[in-house]
């Protein structure tokens, strides 16, 4: 059966799948990234994952797969196929590509942002399916964006486009990793929240999942901390809406795991704000965990009809 490896690289685990035309995942695996071991480890764990998976599909489905598809975090020269930048695992100027490619016995291989590829997957074949503009925010450790338009993702001159969480929201607000103050992902991601839960509950192992439950039970602290990050979303998202005018607006990450309790007052929140926008589409991310993976095989294969087009 012909298919396409995908890898999803993330700080603590990677997800991996066979994939088939259409996005069907034929096989699916998980390893630790292991990053405690250092960056060029990390790198081989990748080589010698792929290498596994490729034996996998000879061994299962018949035949070598005919391309592969890999998510990264970080900054990610996707033209170049080289991992610029990751400062969760360590590593600077990857030819990611390139290493692939030799360890997959020079199958083309592509290179996509971690979530620009989950926002590929999401807008073709996930929540915003049928979409001609989307906008996909996954909320967790910080807060990122993927602009879709008409089934790609804008990566902007410099891949930097979408970066939403560094929208300043609260100039007089909380120090942000980038240099700036009162970032979006400083009021809104779910580390922000559970920070806040935790000061505000006097129990530093809480977390945003905690919050949320807190929420539903009407405790007044975890409301309160529940707004503030609500409004803060908002008002990142409209700025977001003003810029981009898309149809569906799709919210993944861990904070969308409280699901109404998060979506309920950030509609309402952002439909007081907007004036003259149009107000999108908000739903929740459909499909999870495996988005990144999804979307690194639909690179793959993407990388293959370029080719027979050319």
């Amino acid at each position: 059966m012909k298919h396409v490896i995908a890898l999803d690289v993330g700080g603590t685990g990677m997800k991996a799948a066979l994939v088939g035309a259409g996005g069907a995942l034929l096989y699916e695996a998980r390893r630790a990234t292991g990053r405690e071991r250092g960056a060029e480890a990390v790198v081989e764990s990748i080589l010698d994952f792929a290498a596994d998976l490729r034996a996998h599909g000879e061994e299962h489905l018949g035949e070598s797969a005919v391309a592969a598809g890999v998510a990264v975090p970080g900054i990610v020269d996707a033209e170049n196929g080289i991992a610029v930048y990751a400062s969760n695992l360590g590593w600077r100027d990857v030819p990611m590509r390139q290493l692939l490619g030799d360890r997959l016995g020079g199958v083309p291989v592509a290179l996509g942002h971690d979530v620009r590829t989950g926002g590929l997957a999401e807008g073709r074949i996930g929540a915003g399916k049928g979409a001609d503009r989307f906008l996909f925010v996954p909320l967790g450790t910080g807060i990122a964006g993927a602009i879709g338009i008409a089934g790609t993702i804008e990566a902007g001159a410099h891949g930097y486009a979408g970066e939403i969480g560094h929208i300043v929201v609260r100039p007089d607000g909380p120090d942000c990793g980038c240099g700036q103050r009162g970032c979006l992902e400083t009021l809104a991601s779910a580390s922000a929240v559970s920070r806040a839960w935790a000061a505000a509950s006097g129990d530093p192992e809480a977390d945003a999942a905690d919050c949320a439950k807190a929420v539903e039970s009407g405790d007044p602290a975890a409301v309160e901390v529940w707004r503030n990050a609500v409004d803060a979303l908002a008002a990142g998202l409209v700025t977001a809406l003003t810029l981009l005018d898309p149809r569906t607006l799709i919210i993944g990450g861990g904070l969308a795991e409280a699901g109404e309790t998060l979506f309920a007052p950030l509609r309402a929140a952002v439909e007081e704000r907007v004036t003259f926008q149009k107000l999108p589409h908000i739903t929740p991310a459909a499909l999870g965990d495996t988005a990144g993976c999804l979307g690194a095989g639909l690179l793959a294969w993407d990388l293959l009809s370029t080719e027979v087009s050319a």
